[in-house]
């Protein structure tokens, strides 16, 4: 049941429409990049890319804030991001923030202010979206061809494992592994010898220990790195003369032996390591020399795309074409908890009228997306009856809160979840309140919408709905039905009843006639 089948999406943007530019900003542990291309022909042109260390693992203090000095640096990085991004419109730009913003605690205040200063929202996704959407930029600069990938990503504060054919990964995991946490944990004094070494390639060791049978056993052909850290080390073994074409074991055996050598991060002098790079590159050499070893790989061929060329390749896909991996994913969990389609369809279509009356008569929806997370919320409000009846409506919660859904972010994954949980019985007011505070109130209407389209559709009848009228103003909802039609339906006005006073409880009124 894709969501076309059920609520028409808007159609995607005439070519006309099109932006001419599109733009990517990725939010790493270690580094903010930005990359903005020109779209020609279909095509996107890369034209301008900007790069700061803003290391901001190494701002993350033991109760998961960022010291102030960390978030300035990062805040004023975005700022001058979002002066070369200013004449972009809203939808030609996506910026997503990956480890460290997963681990970061009450990131919905750095969020809001990251926003502000980028002009435009910042999302947190979920290591394995991570995971695909470095697949879907590295798979754009590889040859086609049938031949399966092996693609290993290592960030500031988390790696990324991929397997995959063409532009479709099959296997993800994000590891919590990185150059920057590593090389804090092992090689903090700056001070790198042999014992270091080695602990940091057996702790990243026990790190790969649960995902290195599924990896080994699973075919690929060749391997390839992605981002700062392998582009570093590719660079530096190519410059020693250690490896005419890629990665190999035994360079970055001589690499280890190189570091050892040196003594200390300051005494790092080699080819091809920047001045930026040299108090991470240990403990990013440590990362992949141990998933070198534990995946057995002996060569690995360097990429220059990485996650942020993915964000922008899937951003044109759905500016122009109305693509969205997110239909993909609703239509997956549709097929795996067999859920009742003809329903699902019928209250997300009565679910769409009454969003649309509501925007037209007083309710505005600040939520990025409002429309579709109703939409996809009514197709899987029923989700959790997979588990048990009783409380349907919080087991759905917890899977829509922590199954790996490709294409959500981690925003919008919670206002998701948040729906689902709502849309029956009381209505959670702590539910709404954990959201961000930007979405809150967009979420609670998104949720009351819901729950009516859900009490219409209660008897599962077949039989068309009547043309119910509904009105909205502040806090006040009114719903109007035809002459007489629930004078013959005591139970559905019952309900109605019923559910006014659930909605009072949650900080609303509602009328019906």
């Amino acid at each position: 049941m894709p969501r076309t089948a059920l609520a028409p999406r808007p159609s995607a943007p005439d070519v006309s429409t099109t932006p001419q530019s599109v733009a990517a900003v990725d939010l790493g542990s270690n580094s903010f990049h930005m990359i903005v291309g020109r779209v020609d022909t279909g095509e996107i042109q890369i034209v301008d890319r900007l790069r700061e260390p803003v290391r901001l693992a190494a701002g993350l203090d033991a109760s998961k804030r960022l010291t102030p000095q960390a978030e300035q640096h990062a805040l004023d990085c975005l700022s001058r991001f979002g002066q070369r991004l200013r004449g972009l419109p809203r939808g030609a730009v996506r910026a997503v923030g990956t480890n460290t913003l997963r681990q970061l605690r009450d990131g919905g205040a750095f969020l809001r202010a990251a926003s502000t200063a980028l002009g435009h929202p910042v999302e947190v996704i979920a290591g394995r979206e991570e995971a695909r959407l470095v697949y879907l930029g590295v798979a754009h600069g590889l040859a086609a061809g049938d031949e399966w990938r092996l693609v290993v990503d290592i960030g500031g504060g988390s790696t990324e494992l991929i397997i995959g054919q063409r532009f479709e990964p099959t296997d993800r995991e994000s590891l919590h592994m990185g150059c920057v946490s590593n090389s804090q944990r092992f090689f903090g004094d700056g001070r790198i010898t042999e014992p270091a070494m080695e602990s940091a390639m057996l702790a990243c060791g026990l790190e790969l220990r649960p995902v290195k049978a599924g990896f080994r056993a699973t075919r690929w052909d060749t391997a390839v790195g992605s981002s700062g850290t392998i582009k570093s080390i590719g660079e530096v073994v190519r410059a020693a003369g250690w490896s005419d074409e890629g990665i190999t074991r035994s360079s970055l055996k001589k690499l280890r032996r190189a570091l050892v050598s040196a003594g200390h991060v300051d005494r790092l002098q080699m080819t091809g390591l920047t001045e930026d790079r040299r108090p991470v590159f240990a403990g990013g050499v440590a990362v992949l020399s141990a998933v070198f070893k534990a995946l057995g790989v002996e060569r690995m061929l360097v990429s220059d795309l990485a996650l942020r060329e993915g964000l922008l390749y899937e951003l044109l896909g759905h500016i122009r074409h109305g693509e969205d991996v997110r239909d993909r994913t609703v239509e997956a969990l549709l097929r795996r908890y067999d859920i009742d389609r003809t329903h699902a369809g019928r209250v997300q279509g009565t679910a769409a009228a009454l969003y649309a009356q509501a925007g037209a008569t007083g309710w505005s929806f600040e939520c990025s997306e409002a429309d579709a997370l109703l939409g996809w919320a009514a197709g899987l409000h029923e989700i959790g009856l997979a588990i048990s009846h009783s409380q349907f409506q919080k087991h759905g919660a917890y899977i829509l809160a922590n199954a790996d859904l490709p294409g959500f972010s981690q925003q919008q994954q919670a206002i998701l979840a948040a729906l689902v949980r709502g849309h029956r019985r009381k209505l959670p007011i702590d539910v709404f309140e954990a959201l961000p505070e930007t979405t809150r109130d967009c979420a609670r209407r998104l949720c009351v919408l819901l729950r009516l389209a859900v009490l219409l559709h209660r008897g599962r009848s077949c039989a068309a709905q009547p043309g119910v009228r509904l009105s909205t103003g502040g806090i006040a909802l009114t719903l109007a039905f035809p002459d007489g039609w629930l004078e013959h339906r005591p139970l559905t006005r019952f309900e109605l009843e019923e559910e006014a006073s659930y909605l009072k409880a949650g900080g609303f009124s509602l009328a019906f006639a």
